[in-house]
Formats: C-alpha cells, sequence, structure tokens
C-alpha cells in the first residue's frame, strides 16, 4: 500500500533504509530539521545541516524513486542559547525558497523553559511573515500536557496563523484531543519502546476519527524504525479497517496537509 513518510530524520539513517521504505510502498519522505545527535554549537553548523537537508539527502532518496522534502528551522533541543538562536534563525531566509523546504520546523519545547518558548514565538513569527506551514515537537518528557499547553497558547495567540496549517506532533492520547479542538493538525508518532506504539495510534484513531491525524515514524538518532507507519497499516488491516481507510490515513491525510506548502508535489 502506497504511504507518505511525513516526518523522518534521514540524515540519522542508512541508504539501505531508503530502499527498505521504498520497497514498502513509500512515495515520499519529509524530514524536519532536528537535533544531530549532539549540540552544535555554531550557526556554521546548522548551515552545513541545512544544505545537506535541501541538497544532499533529496539527491540520496532519489535513487530509490523517493521524492525528498523537509523543513527548516531550530530545534527545542537546541534552543536555549538566544544567541546562537538568531544566528541560525538569520539563515533561514537563504534556504527558505528552496524548491524541497516545506515550512518551518520542527520548532516546539522540550524542557518548557523560558528560553524555549521566546525562540518558539521567533520562529513562529518568521513563518507568519513568510507564509509558513509550521510544523510543531511537543515535549517526550513528563510534562507533555504543560508543553503542549504552552505552545497552543503561542500559536493562537498569532492573529497571523491560520491553525489548519499547522501540525502538532508526538500528541499522546492526553494531548490529542486539546490540538484537534483547536483546528490544528495532529500526528502521532509510533516508537517501538517510547512515544506511541501502532496499537495505542489506532485506538485514537478509532476514538477522535481520521481528520486531521496522520501517523509518522520519526526515525532518528534512538531506538526507532523507519518501516513504522506500513507496520501501523498491517495492525489496522488486522483490526478490519478497510484498504480506503487506511490509506486515508497514510496517504491522503498527510498529503492533504502537505500540499498547503505549495511545493509538495507527487
Amino acid at each position: 500500500m502506497k504511504y507518505i513518510e511525513p516526518h523522518a530524520h534521514m540524515v540519522s539513517r542508512t541508504t539501505e533504509d531508503y530502499e527498505r521504505m521504498a520497497l514498502a510502498g513509500c512515495e515520499a519522505v519529509c524530514e524536519p530539521a532536528f537535533w544531530a545527535g549532539y549540540d552544535r554549537c555554531s550557526a556554521d553548523g546548522f548551515h552545513d545541516y541545512f544544505s545537506q537537508l535541501t541538497r544532499y539527502e533529496p539527491r540520496r532518496a532519489a535513487r530509490f524513486g523517493l521524492i525528498h522534502f523537509c523543513w527548516l528551522g531550530l530545534n527545542s533541543k537546541e534552543a536555549e542559547d538566544l544567541t546562537l538562536a538568531g544566528e541560525v534563525l538569520a539563515l533561514l531566509p537563504e534556504f527558505i525558497d528552496q524548491p524541497n523546504v516545506l515550512g518551518i520546523g520542527e520548532i516546539g519545547l522540550n524542557k518548557n523553559s523560558r528560553n524555549e518558548l521566546r525562540v518558539l514565538e521567533m520562529q513562529v513569527d518568521f513563518a507568519a511573515r513568510h507564509h509558513q506551514l509550521i510544523l510543531v515537537h511537543t515535549p517526550h518528557l513528563e510534562d507533555k500536557w504543560k508543553g503542549t499547553r504552552l505552545i497552543l497558547d503561542v500559536l493562537k495567540n498569532d492573529q497571523r496563523l491560520r491553525p489548519e496549517r499547522i501540525l502538532i506532533d508526538h500528541v499522546e492520547e492526553h494531548t490529542v484531543g486539546m490540538v484537534l479542538d483547536s483546528g490544528m493538525w495532529a500526528g502521532m508518532t509510533l516508537y517501538p519502546e517510547t512515544k506511541c506504539t501502532p496499537a495505542r495510534a489506532i485506538d485514537m484513531l478509532e476514538t477522535y476519527g481520521r481528520e486531521k491525524l496522520w501517523m509518522n515514524s520519526a526515525c532518528d538518532w534512538g531506538v526507532s524504525d523507519p518501516l513504522a507507519v506500513p507496520k501501523a497499516a498491517l495492525e489496522m488491516r488486522k483490526r478490519g479497517h478497510p484498504p480506503g481507510a487506511i490509506e486515508r490515513v497514510l496517504f491522503d491525510n498527510p498529503k492533504k496537509f502537505l500540499r498547503q506548502s505549495g511545493k509538495f508535489t507527487l
């Protein structure tokens, strides 16, 4: 079954992972800017990273017939240094018009600190001024609910933003409702050990319906699975979900959201 992988950190994955995803039916992969496995100490490191996302990774994916898109921004794990944050944001105009850039992401909160919140506001302002889609990271710590609430408050208070152009990722059972109630999209991240299992994600689909929800692997440096999305499709089939309903969640939903960027084409 065809699907879109809407959130995968492919710079941390081997070329074999691209091949496996293509064999499983993936047609496009979207890579939000994130942590490099260590904290970068200068804007030059981010410049090289943004160049990798916009120039090198699309060629690596294309070898297997996959279209590679990306998001740009400063991730929340490296958002404590306000001076560095300003330098990184100053790089964005150089890259934002590249043909595979979908918007600003993943931005958000990690420890819900004052500086993280300030950098979030700075990047939301950039996205609003440049009419960009936004992809938001919510904390993986025990205060995910608080972090999600803070993020929603920032986004709702900016009257320039349209909620249907924002996706809040890594939702769980206690946060998915508030995100959908806001009119924004919600992403369910499938991890083998943390975040959300396929069974839990399907429970949420069965509880909240299929509107404005997608599933992603967010595969990165940690224990994660680039085939988590097609494995979730298999679990949906076992539960009796018809093929059309599965394709709607795995393919149609991400396509509907991402096409708002104007650059997402298959």
